[in-house]
């Protein structure tokens, strides 16, 4: 037990560090490209391939972990962002830029098979250490891990826009692939090599999960994720800088802010709602704040108009908060539906499900801003939200006719 909790341990300082990076990465991409004049859904374009191939990663990487390890899928993530980020910074400035967004999102395919990767490693690692947690643990390890890692991720976004400005496009990758190499070399030799590994040998038709409440779960993930990056990709950081003419500091702060506030919040949940660590009531409490959740981008929308800048700034802070539960209650319930000895695999396949959604959402941010603008995107993301509602409904009810049928 010990000896799987330092190994959980070292794969979460190596996930934080990678998050740093990734959020860094993401602010430093879109700032950069945006000053040379890129049009929104051009920006959108250049992460397409980053969430496409978090969908197949995480198909295929739970398989992967459940088969040889959680060793092998961390390492590999951490070595795939490495060589992402030389490979951006060796970007031709002679290109096209046609032929630019082609190599960026080469590169950024790359960051997003790095990103699910380690994700879908601590994910799993949780639950291996935890088990089923009816103690309230896992719910707690889980929303601090998820809370920890969001808010690392806003302080990578305020990084990636300081590196910017201190140390050009090309010095802030290579000092950003550096770092990433000395967390490398610092969990290369305390991990245990058969971390997650399934004791019987896995089937590769066992990626896509048997369990309905998994399948629902994972619908209800897609359109959760796509109803905040369909505004939040593209839609407001583009619309702070080019509309309300913020500088890149001031841009990158926000959305640094918002992601460090989010994770905050989530860090929170197993206090904010200590009965759900019942996973039946735990999918009561997703339909009761998503609900909640959905009425804010409507009310952003009606007041916007009268109160412009400073409502939706506020809307936005109210919606980071209500997200952030809605995001804790269904990463503590996946973790919750999975199998201890096979957990990479349900795991993996709901977070497949979650980069379907970002990738959804990425599209649609640049594409409905582009051509409707900020207030279509947001009544965009009541409408995910409500969808993905309803698709929480069924949570719990297989396992309450197996229960009567007994």
């Amino acid at each position: 037990m010990t000896s799987d909790i330092r190994s959980y341990g070292l794969v979460t300082a190596s996930y934080w560090g990678f998050t740093l990076t990734d959020g860094a990465l993401r602010m430093l991409v879109l700032l950069y490209f945006h000053a040379l004049g890129y049009q929104p859904l051009e920006l959108a374009f250049l992460f397409l391939l980053y969430e496409f191939m978090g969908v197949v990663t995480n198909l295929f990487g739970g398989w992967i972990g459940a088969r040889f390890g959680l060793r092998l899928t961390l390492y590999g993530g951490l070595m795939i962002q490495i060589a992402a980020l030389v490979m951006l910074s060796l970007l031709p400035s002679d290109l096209s830029i046609s032929a630019s967004v082609a190599y960026v999102m080469m590169s950024q395919a790359l960051s997003g098979i790095a990103k699910d990767l380690t994700k879908m490693s601590s994910k799993s690692a949780v639950k291996i250490v935890a088990g089923d947690g009816l103690d309230g643990r896992l719910f707690k390890w889980v929303s601090l891990l998820t809370g920890s890692k969001n808010a690392l991720k806003g302080v990578g976004f305020f990084l990636g826009g300081f590196l910017l400005t201190a140390l050009g496009f090309q010095g802030a990758l290579l000092a950003m692939a550096g770092a990433l190499l000395l967390v490398l070399m610092g969990c290369a030799f305390g991990l245990k090599s058969n971390l997650g590994k399934a004791k019987d040998k896995v089937k590769f038709t066992e990626i896509f999960s048997r369990s309905s409440d998994v399948n629902w779960l994972s619908a209800a993930r897609i359109f959760l994720f796509a109803s905040r990056d369909v505004w939040f990709v593209v839609g407001v950081p583009v619309f702070l800088a080019g509309t309300l003419g913020w500088s890149n500091a001031e841009t990158g702060g926000f959305m640094a802010s918002w992601i460090i506030g989010y994770g905050f919040v989530q860090a929170l949940v197993p206090k904010l709602l200590s009965k759900s660590r019942d996973l039946n009531r735990a999918a009561g409490s997703a339909r009761l704040w998503g609900a909640m959740l959905g009425l804010i981008p409507i009310a952003i929308v009606l007041g916007f108009d009268h109160f412009s800048q400073v409502w939706l700034i506020g809307g936005l802070i109210i919606f980071g908060v209500f997200f952030a539960v809605n995001s804790a209650v269904h990463s503590y319930l996946i973790v919750g539906y999975a199998d201890v000895e096979k957990a990479s695999l349900s795991i993996g396949f709901y977070y497949m499900a979650n980069a379907i959604g970002r990738l959804t959402g990425t599209l649609l941010s640049g594409l409905i801003f582009q051509f409707y603008g900020l207030i279509a995107c947001l009544i965009a993301s009541s409408i995910m939200i409500l969808i993905a509602v309803l698709f929480t409904l069924p949570l719990g009810k297989s396992n309450e006719q197996e229960a009567y049928s007994e």
